[in-house]
């Protein structure tokens, strides 16, 4: 099977912080406070609404890597063009949801630019819901049925990686072997709160369990130093790595 280009090289590479905080500011600053001890800094929807797409866009200018946490889905047309633009922008990682139609309509747009740098991911099951959620949002059968479904349609359609709870990542890398990357929010440090994750691991567990890259964010954004926190994540990330 083959490797994915975009496999990290590192344990820092694996680390991915959230930058969600409500105005540009805050982000200027929590970024300053873990220059050089985080792998990829992710713009979620929050900031991207108080300025955060050109603030991305600058720190993609100045080196950094950037997971752009969109979660498209719109008609094929509106998401192929849409992520000419994304590629445009520099960016590392975009997500979209993981509907077919959706992923493939995003890797026509990719292959559009001369197929850039850009790891399109399929997010598959938000980690703060659980069976009963989705069977109110009229879905049949345990989540991980839908998630590893959704896996293999992003697979299928030529996708870059997927999203995922990491106690999912051992099944899916099962299916997926080397030929997406795995990205999994909902990562817990021990002794760290859950909050609204529903399926949550630590990173130790998570990167033994077959997980690529872990998103982490409370547990270092609201520490009283987020370097050190985020040097804490990663140093777990080595542990399981060896």
């Amino acid at each position: 099977m083959p490797t994915s280009p975009f496999a990290p090289k590192t344990a820092l590479d694996r680390l991915m912080l959230p930058v969600d905080v409500p105005t540009i500011k805050d982000a200027e600053a929590l970024v300053s406070r873990t220059e050089g001890r985080v792998g990829v800094y992710k713009i979620g929807m929050e900031l991207q609404f108080a300025g955060g797409l050109e603030f991305a866009r600058e720190l993609a200018a100045d080196g950094k890597k950037i997971f752009l946490d969109v979660k498209l889905h719109d008609i094929d047309n509106t998401i192929t063009h849409a992520i000419r633009n994304v590629a445009r922008m520099g960016m590392t990682f975009v997500t979209l949801h993981g509907y077919p139609k959706t992923m493939r309509a995003a890797v026509r747009g990719l292959a559009d630019e001369g197929n850039p740098a850009l790891c399109l991911l399929g997010v598959t099951v938000l980690t703060s819901m659980d069976e009963d959620d989705l069977v109110a949002a009229g879905y049949r059968g345990p989540v991980a049925d839908v998630v590893a479904a959704r896996a293999k349609d992003a697979r299928d359609a030529g996708m870059g990686g997927i999203v995922c709870a990491a106690t999912e990542a051992q099944k899916l890398r099962a299916i997926l072997q080397d030929e997406l990357v795995i990205v999994t929010p909902g990562i817990r440090p021990k002794g760290s709160a859950a909050g609204d994750q529903r399926r949550v691991m630590t990173p130790e567990d998570a990167i033994r369990a077959g997980s690529d890259y872990l998103v982490v964010g409370r547990p270092i954004s609201k520490a009283d130093d987020p370097g050190a926190a985020a040097d804490a994540v990663v140093a777990e990330i080595e542990s399981a790595l060896r």
